[in-house]
């Protein structure tokens, strides 16, 4: 022992002790993290999943879907991916425009900012779900009498929001309109034609059309 470990209060031989400790800890948890599968549980006792594939079921427009995924992939990865409805759009991919906008459970969330692995159960509807048996939904055909796109990448996104605000306020006002699709961005500025069209929307539904 130097005269400079001793005045320090660390020896070579508990330095060597410490790091030797530090590589059997790491090693530990890479083995843990690696050794991680679909058939271990967690601490709190929740299953996980990964970093293999595995199965989620999801039920979309009416329609059970029994999917084999990465855990890393998102619920609009696997809408349009995997089950092939194109119909909620990648525009921004970080949860900033609201064209991937789709019905999980009764409430919008945007598809691109959820994993897939989440909505394992859920009951998801996307666009291609509101017409009935060839029939457009009100909304869908108030979009269309007022001209309310033009691009077209928002328009999925914006009829699903105001679906979502009709069944849960059938009389909307016009600031509760606004209020209703504000997670939606046109970027082409059709804003006074989505407000009408989904204000004309209600009072058709309000009549049962």
């Amino acid at each position: 022992m130097s005269k400079n470990d001793n005045e320090s209060g660390i020896s070579r031989r508990n330095f060597i002790k410490g790091l030797g400790g530090g590589i059997v800890g790491t090693a530990t948890i890479t083995s843990a993290i690696s050794g991680c599968s679909s058939s271990q549980v967690g601490p709190h006792g929740s299953k996980i999943r990964g970093p293999e594939k595995t199965k989620i079921s999801l039920k979309i427009n009416g329609k059970k879907h029994s999917l084999e995924i990465e855990p890393r992939i998102s619920l609009l990865d696997v809408i349009r991916g995997q089950v092939g409805l194109t119909g909620a759009k990648r525009v921004c991919d970080r949860g900033e425009c609201g064209a991937c906008t789709v019905i999980m459970n009764g409430k919008t969330v945007l598809a691109c900012s959820i994993l897939a692995l989440d909505a394992d159960g859920a009951e998801i509807e996307t666009v291609e779900g509101l017409a009935k048996r060839n029939k457009l939904h009100p909304v869908q055909k108030a979009f269309v009498k007022h001209d309310a796109f033009q691009c077209g990448f928002c328009t999925s996104g914006f009829i699903m929001s105001s679906v979502a605000l009709l069944r849960k306020n059938p009389n909307p006002k016009m600031d509760e309109i606004k209020q209703g699709v504000a997670g939606n961005l046109c970027r082409c500025g059709a804003y006074p034609n989505i407000f009408k069209a989904v204000s004309t929307a209600a009072e058709t539904m309000k009549k049962g059309g």
